[in-house]
């Protein structure tokens, strides 16, 4: 029993790096531009089919580096082209333009890759298990974990200590004060969502080589980022790694108590932190 415990909740908090990296993303989008980016499984998927195509020419490490950076450069352009244009507007424009935007990306990818699961390899030394007793612990999910960490370190050190960062942060409280004082707002949004899209290319790289790729796997998650972005906190980018960590870890542990209440498990934690604290966890008071 104890042995199956520790595996759901190591499985959890896989999940829920993946919900807390792929939060990110869409909660950088949301606090300087106001924009709820439903697309943001789309470019999750994306991230995969790009690794899946680049890794027999360049192999594993390879499409681990360049596919988040294809994936990130196609998200500056959706900005630029279509994103743009919905600034400013009534919330129910970015709303539409993202949820068709999610179905044109997954659509397409299932018109490119097909429909079906594809293979997703990764190096055979990764995915041995560390340990005959607790066989979960393979050399894969640790390196995922050590990726993820790597990345939401990196994240935080971007917006502590480079002036990109330390604009994003200023525009996240008052951007038009950040524009009246010469910064060049849209050129910021846009390096924005290009550094979201990108946490969400990573998520995917690594989300295909631990549940396999196919078309609806950004769909499958969107939703479940979403709810750690409430239940950390609206403007909080702790409190949204905070939320992925936790729904991940309580879904697992929900797998082992109660089965069939796995999915409904992250809903019925972000309820109670309403409940309780309807800022979130972390939220700061009268952000939005």
């Amino acid at each position: 029993m104890t042995q199956l415990v520790l595996f759901n909740i190591f499985n959890g908090l896989i999940v829920g790096a993946f919900y807390a990296l792929m939060a990110l993303g869409l909660s950088l989008i949301l606090n300087l531009s106001g924009t709820i980016n439903f697309a943001h499984g789309g470019f999750l998927a994306l991230g995969g089919y790009i690794a899946y195509t680049l890794i027999p020419y360049i192999g594993f490490w390879g499409g681990l580096i360049v596919a988040p950076v294809l994936t990130a450069v196609l998200g500056l352009i959706v900005e630029r082209v279509l994103i743009r244009r919905v600034y400013g507007r009534d919330p129910l424009y970015s709303l539409l333009l993202t949820f068709g935007l999610a179905f044109i990306l997954e659509d397409g990818a299932r018109f490119i890759w097909g429909a079906q699961s594809l293979p997703f390899q990764v190096p055979g030394w990764l995915v041995t298990p560390l340990s005959q007793d607790y066989f979960f612990l393979t050399g894969y999910r640790l390196f995922m974990v050590l990726i993820v960490a790597i990345a939401v370190a990196g994240i935080f050190l971007i917006l502590r200590y480079t002036r990109l960062g330390i604009r994003i942060r200023a525009g996240t409280h008052d951007l038009e004060t950040v524009s009246v004082l010469g910064v060049n707002v849209r050129i910021l949004r846009n390096l924005n969502f290009g550094i979201g899209v990108y946490l969400a290319g990573l998520a995917g790289v690594l989300a295909v080589g631990q549940l396999g790729l196919q078309p609806t796997i950004g769909s499958s998650l969107i939703m479940p980022s979403f709810v750690a972005i409430i239940v950390g906190g609206l403007g909080s980018l702790p409190g949204t790694l905070l939320g992925g960590l936790l729904i991940g870890v309580a879904s697992g542990l929900a797998t082992v108590f109660f089965p069939s209440a796995t999915e409904a498990i992250m809903y019925v934690m972000m309820a109670a932190v309403l409940l309780v604290r309807p800022r979130g966890l972390l939220g700061e008071e009268g952000r939005f």
